[in-house]
C-alpha cells in the first residue's frame, strides 16, 4: 500500500516552494550576515557567485530533470517557482560533465563563506545546523518519492519506478 507521502511527486505546489525556500533562507542570510560584517564587497561577491552557481546549476542539472522538461515557459519545483526556463531541455541522465559542474559550483558556493563563518562561531554553528536539517529535508521529503529517476540522490522504490 502507498501513502500519500510515499507517492511519486508529480508536481509541486507553491506552499512546496515557499516551504523549501524560508529553509534554504537560514543559511544563505547566515553566511550573507557573515561575511556583509566584514565587507560589503565580499559580500557582492558572494551574491554574484550565488546567481552564477544559480544559473550553472539550471544549466547542467535543472535541465534534465523532468520538472523542467515538462510543458511550460516557467519553472514549478521547489527551488524556482514562475522563473523562466532560460535553457534547452536536455531529458535523461546526467553526464560526468554534469555532476562535475553541479556538485562543483555547489560545493564553491558552500564552502565560499567559511572564511567569515570561522570568525562568527554562532553563526558557522546556525549555518552548519541548517544547513544539515536542509538537506535532511530534502532527502527524507523528496528523494524517495522524485520524479527524476536519474538523479543520484533518487531513492524512491525500484517497485514504484517499475511497477
Amino acid at each position: 500500500m502507498i501513502h500519500s507521502h510515499d507517492a511519486l511527486k508529480l508536481r509541486y505546489s507553491f506552499s512546496d516552494f515557499l516551504f523549501y525556500i524560508c529553509l534554504l533562507s537560514v543559511p544563505v542570510i547566515t553566511a550573507v550576515l557573515a561575511i556583509y560584517k566584514n565587507s560589503v564587497w565580499w559580500t557582492i561577491a558572494f551574491a554574484g557567485l550565488f546567481v552564477s552557481v544559480t544559473a550553472l546549476i539550471l544549466r547542467f542539472y535543472c535541465t534534465r530533470c523532468p520538472h523542467y522538461t515538462r510543458e511550460g515557459k516557467t519553472l514549478t519545483c521547489i527551488f524556482f517557482w514562475g522563473l523562466p526556463k532560460f535553457f534547452k531541455k536536455r531529458p535523461g541522465k546526467l553526464d560526468a560533465v554534469d555532476m562535475v559542474v553541479t556538485f562543483g559550483a555547489t560545493a564553491l558556493l558552500l564552502v565560499f563563506p567559511l572564511y567569515w563563518l570561522l570568525m562568527e562561531p554562532g553563526l558557522l554553528i546556525v549555518y552548519l545546523l541548517s544547513l544539515v536539517g536542509f538537506g535532511a529535508a530534502i532527502y527524507r521529503h523528496e528523494c524517495k518519492r522524485c520524479i527524476y529517476f536519474e538523479c543520484p540522490a533518487n531513492r524512491v522504490p525500484e517497485a514504484i519506478k517499475n511497477p
